[in-house]
């Protein structure tokens, strides 16, 4: 089954034989709408073995076939493959594990290399259909153009101390935790106590209202082999920082496998993203809809600042706060990420919840 958001597999609820299937693929279905019907009576046929007769004085050279018995590929994908004569062990799965999914097989199949005249290698092209996640992606990203005043404002943070910390404990936190410290655990701490201060900045439009939420629910940009997924930590300020890097590190691992479910990417309050893992140096972050603000995170370079009237070299993150300008006011916007900063070069505030 898939959805906008994620794909996966709805196991059979009992054991049989498909004797009927009411809806085509490609399809869309309602939650507890029956797609087929299994007669649970039936008894699967194996083919019986082939009896091998022996030939005297035969010797013939052993045929080398592509090993299928590693091969997982869903059925869907299976009877596409069958149906268009496509070698499935020359096909790429992106599904859990490598799993063969339909999208993979109507990808290879449509894949078009078009040439205008002579062959070149510099005018190939090649048109792949849209997955419904990148589309959905789309979708959302032109709906935050369209609907959000989107406005963003910058500054700079000093990480230093936070990387003297890490630097000084990161054995020890691994070894305690079974979780590695990161610097995506500082910020989300940083976040929810400035989000604590600015109520604005985690509340959402829906319609004529203003919701103020009463909680921090934090979603992570997490990149996957789909696109780009939005898992969230639920009760994100009750949250230690060993909480939240094993959080992060189990969504990205679920990600990667195409096993996120729906709970856990939709409803957040707030979001963050960390282009700084691509080395981005900075960008504008677009707004997850209907959230209304946004923390961008970017690569960490050794600056020249001035200190105390003194040139001295820092390792500095540009930092980007995109925000609804309906609902949220460029002063707090500001403010909000100024606490960001000052929880972050003075990190002991984060740790004594300060």
């Amino acid at each position: 089954i898939e959805t906008d958001k994620v794909v996966f597999e709805v196991p059979a609820p009992v054991s049989g034989v498909i004797t009927e299937i009411l809806e085509d693929e490609g399809a869309v279905v309602l939650s507890q709408q029956v797609i087929a019907k299994i007669d649970e009576t039936a008894a699967v046929v194996t083919p019986a073995p082939a009896t091998v007769t022996a030939l005297e004085n035969v010797v013939k050279e052993p045929v080398v076939e592509p090993d299928r018995s590693e091969l997982k590929i869903n059925p869907a994908a299976k009877r596409l493959a069958e149906a268009r004569n496509i070698d499935v062990t020359q096909v790429s799965g992106s599904g859990s594990g490598g799993r063969i999914l339909k999208e993979d097989i109507e990808n290879h199949k449509k894949e078009e290399i078009i040439s205008d005249g002579e062959p070149s290698r510099d005018r190939i092209e090649k048109r792949v259909p849209m997955t419904r996640l990148r589309a959905r992606i789309a979708e959302r990203l032109v709906e935050a153009q369209h609907t959000a005043a989107m406005l963003t404002t910058f500054n700079e943070i000093n990480m230093k101390p936070v990387m003297d910390i890490r630097l000084k404990y990161k054995d020890l936190f691994e070894k305690t935790h079974e979780t590695k410290l990161g610097f995506m655990s500082f910020f989300v701490k940083a976040a929810t106590e400035a989000l604590k201060q600015f109520p604005a900045i985690n509340a959402s439009i829906d319609g004529s209202d203003i919701v103020y939420h009463g909680f921090f629910d934090v979603g992570i940009a997490v990149s996957s082999p789909r696109g780009l997924v939005v898992p969230v930590l639920r009760d994100a300020e009750q949250m230690s920082l060993a909480d939240i890097e094993a959080g992060i590190r189990a969504f990205g691992e679920k990600a990667r496998d195409n096993k996120l479910g729906i709970n856990e990417i939709t409803g957040g309050t707030f979001s963050i993203t960390n282009g700084g893992v691509f080395g981005s140096m900075l960008s504008t972050p677009i707004l997850n809809p209907p959230q209304s603000a946004i923390l961008g995170m970017h690569n960490i370079v050794e600056r020249a600042v001035v200190e105390k009237g003194e040139i001295v070299i820092r390792p500095v993150m540009y930092v980007a706060l995109t925000y609804d300008h309906r609902i949220v006011d460029g002063a707090e916007a500001v403010k909000f990420l100024v606490s960001i900063k000052d929880s972050l070069e003075d990190p002991v505030r984060i740790l004594l919840d300060l």
